[in-house]
C-alpha cells in the first residue's frame, strides 16, 4: 500500500488509454477465472470481493458485519456485471462494468486532487502509475 495523489483526470486518462486499460482488465479477469473457462461465476467473483473486505472494516478497523446483508450486496454487484443475466460474466461484460465503475469514481472525484491509500496492484494504483509514466515521457 502507498499514499498517492489522484483526481478524476488521472482515472479518466487511464481508462482512455485503451490498450493499457484492457491489458490490466484482462490480467485481473484471468486471475479471477480460476477454472480457466473464460467466464466468471458468482463464486469466483465473491472470492475477490471478500478479499477486499470493504464491508468488514471501517477506516482499517474490523467491524461486526451482517453476513446476510453482505451476501445480498455481493449478489447485487454480481448482477451489475452480468449484463445479459445468464449467471456468468464474460470478459466483455467485466471490462464494460469495470470501465463504468472507474468512470463513476472519476466523476465523483472531479478535478480536485485527493490523497488516497492504494493497494499496489489496484486499478487506481495503475492509473496513478500510468499518469506518472506520461509525465516522465512528456518531460523527456
Amino acid at each position: 500500500m502507498s499514499v498517492e495523489v489522484l483526481d478524476g483526470a488521472t482515472i479518466r486518462g487511464f481508462v482512455e488509454d485503451r490498450r493499457a486499460f484492457q491489458r490490466l482488465v484482462r490480467e485481473r479477469f484471468e486471475e479471477l477465472d480460476t477454472d480457466h473457462d473464460g467466464l466468471l461465476c458468482y463464486a469466483e467473483m465473491v472470492k475477490e470481493l471478500e478479499k477486499l473486505r470493504v464491508f468488514e472494516t471501517h477506516f482499517g478497523v474490523d467491524v461486526k458485519s451482517d453476513h446476510d446483508e453482505i451476501s445480498g450486496v455481493y449478489k447485487l454487484m454480481f448482477k451489475q456485471f452480468d449484463h445479459n443475466a445468464n449467471g456468468s460474466v464474460d470478459f466483455e461484460e467485466f471490462e464494460a462494468e469495470t470501465k463504468n465503475m472507474m468512470l463513476a469514481m472519476a466523476n465523483g472525484l472531479g478535478f480536485l486532487p485527493v490523497q488516497m491509500v492504494l493497494e499496489q496492484d489496484s486499478f487506481l494504483m495503475r492509473a496513478v502509475e500510468g499518469e506518472s509514466m506520461t509525465f516522465k515521457v512528456a518531460a523527456a
